[in-house]
């Protein structure tokens, strides 16, 4: 791509403004766009011939995943100026994982909507697309793929390490671990105290590898950002200059065409669902790259992830499936230190694809070292064999289930037990402690009604709590099964994303408390222990849930979401067919 360039009126830009040339020359559309843009304060030696570049930021006072991201934001603009482009900022929406309910997850398609039709309505050559907490990289990536328009992903970087007294705190995780404690009597309101301070102490997004490091270590692993960039932390001054980098090279890009469909190739996604596994990330990672693979014309699978598991060992040493945070990480050599050890197993990896900064993969990761080989392993000394994700099927999951083995007591890979059956969310708080359930550490508790229709949204009700009374005789792990999500800070025996979900009459609406149900992680099966003349009759009697929107956007969600096998996307969104650019009159 190097000696590509494009001439100023191949630029989209130039069928709103035209050239630098005769006023002559212009239509009559085009020289009111030069008029606004006049009054704007923008003269058209400013803008006038170059790219102009939208920076799409997701900074709002409620994300503090994104609260320095106005700042970056403009060491975003000095990098479009530095290479010769004109910088335009767009805010859209922010999907804060911490305060949003019921659940970011119903917004993501809304975002990338947003974005998708952001891009192709307005003059813009190229984007910056700035974002990391959890649900906003995909929804900036699936837009930017459907709009078609050069882009390069900014991810926010994870926040610094947490601290409670003199330990490191990893932020989710240590949250839902302390808890248990405390429910357990085991802490109180004083050490509860010092959590709420010292968990979560910079800007940034989770510094464990939940959702938000998964998914902008996918990003980079597609070749959507530059080299390196998902592992800075948000704090280090080398952020600033990998925000002002991004911008000097989306100005490139533009130059030279290179847009996202060049890039998010099925040979990316492989090497995407190859690097999220290295990583034991988070399951949330299988809907959200399905997604992004459907809107490039890629079919990625569930079938897909669990046959690249059995090939890839677990590399990243880092909560919660393993010991250290991001920060560790980045030390260590951050993500090309990682692919680097990726790229010696082999098949893992396609070195020879096609990268944001016009270079292959396999050139971006020459070079790259770990410093500490106990947070980035070498497949010789691997956390893991496998990949930590497995993918499971049976009768209670026809169209597939998933569980983060690595994060889970291996005692509880395989078992059978008793179905404590919840039919809500609200039900499950209000009831897991009560003894009269007669709940014991070998039972197997079951939620309905959390998948995309039922939650709404498919919230991250997964990681169903533990029992007050197990907790304090220091029970710490039970196998629990569901068609929600969970966060990608959790841990646990937990079976999620149950498809079809309870709401749409899977076999999860047909379980009843007292049921065996068997997990099998090393056979992929999860199975109801109930007669099929039986299910035969629980499902005549099955009635679907009313609808939960009666208009609005949760209407249209309800009306078009698909399951999470299928990544969760809208149908509409989905379906395969181009949209052209506005009409230039």
């Amino acid at each position: 791509m190097t000696g590509v360039r494009r001439a100023p009126e191949q630029l989209r830009s130039y069928r709103w403004f035209g050239g630098a040339g005769p006023l002559g020359d212009l239509g009559m559309r085009q020289l009111s766009h030069r008029s606004r843009m006049r009054q704007l304060g923008v003269a058209a030696e400013e803008h006038l011939g170059k790219p102009v570049i939208g920076i799409l930021n997701t900074w709002a006072e409620i994300n503090p995943c994104h609260m320095h991201l106005r700042e970056r934001a403009q060491q975003v603009r000095r990098g479009v100026l530095e290479a010769g482009g004109f910088p335009l900022e767009f805010p859209v929406a922010t999907l804060s994982e911490t305060f949003q309910k019921p659940t970011p997850m119903l917004y993501r398609n809304l975002l990338a909507m947003e974005t998708e039709e952001l891009l192709r309505s307005y003059p813009i050559d190229g984007a910056v697309l700035m974002g990391g907490c959890d649900k906003t990289t995909p929804a900036l990536l699936m837009g930017a793929a459907s709009a078609g328009v050069p882009a390069i992903y900014l991810p926010a970087g994870p926040m610094l390490r947490g601290n409670f007294r003199g330990a490191p705190l990893g932020s989710g995780t240590d949250l839902w671990k302390y808890w248990d404690d405390h429910r357990a009597g085991l802490i109180g309101e004083c050490e509860l105290a010092e959590l709420e301070c010292g968990i979560a102490r910079s800007p940034g997004h989770c510094m464990t590898m939940g959702t938000a490091s998964t998914m902008t270590s996918a990003a980079e692993a597609l070749g959507m950002t530059l080299p390196g960039a998902a592992s800075i932390p948000a704090a280090d001054s080398a952020h600033c200059r990998m925000a002002a980098a991004s911008g000097r090279r989306i100005v490139e890009m533009a130059w030279q065409g290179l847009t996202p469909d060049q890039v998010l190739t099925r040979e990316a996604f492989a090497d995407a669902a190859a690097t999220v596994l290295a990583l034991g990330g988070s399951t949330n990672a299988l809907i959200h790259l399905i997604a992004m693979a459907g809107r490039c014309g890629v079919r990625l699978t569930l079938d897909d992830f669990d046959a690249i598991a059995r090939r890839v060992p677990v590399l990243a040493n880092i909560r919660p499936g393993g010991a250290y945070l991001m920060e560790d990480f980045y030390y260590a050599g951050g993500l090309p230190a990682l692919l680097g050890q990726l790229a010696t197993v082999p098949g893992a990896l396609h070195p020879g694809r096609l990268t944001v900064t016009g270079e292959t993969l396999g050139a971006r990761l020459s070079g790259a070292a770990v410093h500490n080989d106990d947070v980035i392993r070498s497949p010789e000394h691997a956390l893991s064999a496998e990949g930590g994700v497995a993918v499971l099927r049976g009768n209670l999951a026809p169209d597939g289930a998933v569980i983060k083995h690595i994060a889970a007591d291996p005692r509880l890979l395989k078992h059978t037990g008793p179905a404590v059956v919840f039919g809500s969310y609200r039900e499950l708080r209000e009831r897991i402690d009560d003894p009269s359930l007669r709940i014991t550490a070998d039972s197997v508790l079951v939620l309905q009604g959390a998948g995309p229709l039922g939650g709404p949204g498919m919230p991250e009700y997964g990681m169903l709590p533990i029992p007050r009374y197990l907790l304090a005789a220091g029970v710490r792990d039970m196998v629990r099964i569901s068609d929600a999500r969970m966060s990608g800070t959790s841990y646990g025996a937990c079976v999620l994303h149950v498809s079809p979900e309870s709401a749409a009459g899977g076999p999860l609406a047909l379980v009843r408390t007292g049921d065996p149900v068997t997990l099998d992680v090393a056979a992929r099966l999860l199975r109801l222990e109930v007669d099929d003349a039986e299910l035969a009759r629980r499902r005549a009697q099955w009635r679907p849930p009313a609808p939960r929107y009666q208009r609005g956007y949760g209407a249209l969600y309800a009306e078009h979401v698909t399951q999470a096998g299928q990544g969760c996307d809208f149908d509409f969104l989905a379906r395969p067919g181009a949209t052209a650019d506005p009409d230039p009159a």
